[in-house]
């Protein structure tokens, strides 16, 4: 194969030596470490989703390909959790430089066949995709292997991006972690960078529809303190017309609660190839939270919906958390939601899919509890510093937003928030507004 850039004198990709990328695994702190549930976890969902029996999280330096997780093979020993650089498919994801490196028969690929390991370690298929720094240097892999010979469908590929994402985020919080403890500082920028890392960079165009979304961290911590809140929402396509938004609030601050938010969303989002409701969508998440054992709980309102030639229809569930709100174009106002039990306590859930539609001009907003257990700081005036700003505030400040749209309605809403709290929020707050603009086109 030809490698960007080039190859050593052992005939291996030249990246493999790169002195900035060496540095760049080695700042994860994660080599000859023993293995850990958040990774375990995340492999062993690859492996079950792509019905592959080995599934790993490797790191690479210059000589070996170390399995920080690796389902399917029997290795407890470190020194049986890695192996030569060169007997690793893995140097192909570094030689290639941060793209996937895909294979549906090892033994007949011209670029495997005559790879040391394709026999003896049993290596029908497979199927990586690069762990990246924030740099973009690789500094290992996400990858299943199945014993036979297969055609990765495009869900096993979507799925597989998306874990390894929620890999390389695991690991971007442990480098930046180590990084602040060599500093001797805990910061509350630094926090706001992690938060900013669990959700989307931007939310994604949806014909037929607006949609705005904020996040507000809570203001009433120490400067010198990192505590990454536990909020998160995300917006994103499932399958042909459809789409799906969650929005979910995680017991707790720190980095464990940052953890389990980030798995969240990850995991609602790799089931991009399922057609199941909201409820069974957050059961799914539900599920994957008590297998890792996460000493976490979180609530979750999800929903899933398409545009139509009248505006946007869809479900909405709820697990544990409040109420979503409607705002008609008229001005009215509704709630949307039947109360149902929250996630990562107990196997059995009741949850509730309830429809909605949104004509033209209407709104949905989904938001966390610091939107409605808002209060002023503790220094106000007696008469008001235990005011509590309420789910009816919310209601009459979303309708007091009558004819915004979704960019202005969450401004709207942001400013009546910091304006009862002085500054002073003592919770995160995620806020996600959904507007049926003009109907979508037919097909």
């Amino acid at each position: 194969m030809d490698f960007p850039g080039g190859l050593r004198a052992d005939g291996l990709p030249a990246a493999l030596s790169d002195p900035a990328r060496l540095a760049a695994v080695e700042a994860t702190a994660l080599l000859d470490t023993g293995p850990e549930p958040v990774f375990e976890d995340l492999a062993d969902l690859a492996a079950k989703i792509t019905g592959a029996g080995r599934a790993f999280v490797t790191l690479v330096d210059a000589d070996r390909s170390f399995w920080k997780a690796c389902v399917g093979v029997d290795a407890e020993a470190l020194d049986e959790r890695q192996n030569p650089v060169g007997e690793s498919f893995c140097y192909f994801l570094v030689g290639l430089e941060g793209e996937a490196f895909i294979v549906d028969d090892a033994a007949a690929d011209p670029r495997t066949a005559d790879h040391p390991s394709v026999g003896p370690m049993n290596i029908g298929a497979w199927a990586g995709y690069p762990l990246l720094d924030p740099d973009g240097r690789v500094l290992g892999s996400f990858c299943v292997i199945d014993d036979s010979p297969r055609a990765w469908s495009p869900a096993d590929l979507t799925t597989l991006a998306t874990l390894a994402r929620s890999v390389a985020a695991e690991i971007h919080l442990r480098q930046s972690l180590t990084a602040s403890q060599a500093a001797h500082q805990r910061s509350a920028d630094l926090a706001r960078t992690l938060q900013a890392g669990l959700l989307p960079p931007r939310l994604r165009t949806i014909p037929g529809a607006e949609a705005a979304a904020s996040y507000l961290p809570a203001s009433n911590r120490h400067r010198t303190d990192i505590e990454v809140g536990g909020d998160f929402y995300d917006l994103f396509h499932t399958h042909g017309p459809h789409y799906a938004a969650v929005l979910g609030d995680v017991c707790g601050k720190g980095i464990q609660a940052a953890q389990v938010s980030s798995m969240a969303r990850y995991t609602v989002r790799a089931d991009t190839d399922e057609t199941g409701s909201p409820a069974d969508r957050l059961t799914r998440l539900n599920t994957a939270l008590l297998a890792q054992d996460a000493p976490r709980f979180l609530t979750a309102v999800c929903t899933a919906f398409h545009p139509t030639a009248e505006g946007l229809t869809g479900t909405l569930a709820l697990a544990g958390h409040p109420p979503a709100l409607i705002r008609r174009a008229d001005g009215r106002i509704e709630r949307l939601g039947a109360p149902g039990t929250l996630l990562g306590i107990m196997d059995t859930l009741n949850l509730t899919d309830v429809p909605f539609h949104l004509d033209p001009g209407d709104l949905l907003l989904l938001y966390t509890d610091g939107a409605i257990e808002a209060r002023p700081r503790p220094d106000a005036a007696p008469e008001t510093a235990e005011t509590l700003f309420g789910e009816n505030d919310l209601a009459a400040a979303l309708a007091a937003s009558h004819g915004m749209d979704a960019t202005a309605t969450i401004a709207h809403l942001t400013g009546v928030l910091e304006a009862h709290h002085g500054g002073w929020a003592s919770d995160d707050t995620a806020l996600l507004a959904l507007r049926a603009t003009s109907p979508a086109p037919t097909s």
